[in-house]
């Protein structure tokens, strides 16, 4: 089984390692920021539309080309600044495990990930089974 599907939208830069903390009784509680929920939310929302009908249940390639506003950069020109893409990676693949694209994103056990500055903004997305 293979999902492929193109986003249009800015994609979010805020990562899942923003997440702040503060300490209570001597003890540090996490939370999000404001800006973190958006993101999740505004990810969530785009994704809610290509969740498959059951989740994988088995190994998987996750293929992700994360397009930003090209500005003035060269369209499909690579985008060397951050954020990284491995902190793109978590609030994603953490999204879709919610909305039940997969049991488990410990299936992802092949990732291919690219960012760009791109004339379309969004994010491509592929998920293989193996």
């Amino acid at each position: 089984m293979k999902s492929e599907f193109f986003m249009a939208m800015d994609p979010p830069t805020v990562t899942h390692q923003e997440k702040q903390v503060h300490v209570v009784k001597g003890k540090p509680v996490f939370y999000e920021p404001e800006e973190l929920k958006r993101a999740r939310v505004k990810l969530m929302a785009y994704l809610a539309k290509y969740v498959p009908e059951a989740p994988y249940t088995s190994g998987l390639e996750l293929v992700t080309k994360w397009c930003f506003p090209q500005g003035r950069h060269s369209d499909g020109e690579y985008r060397i600044t951050k954020p990284d893409t491995d902190n793109l990676q978590k609030l994603l693949k953490d999204c879709m495990t919610a909305l039940k694209f997969w049991t488990d994103d410990a299936l992802v056990v092949r990732e291919i990930t690219e960012k760009f500055w791109a004339e379309v903004p969004g994010i491509y997305i592929r998920i293989r089974e193996l």
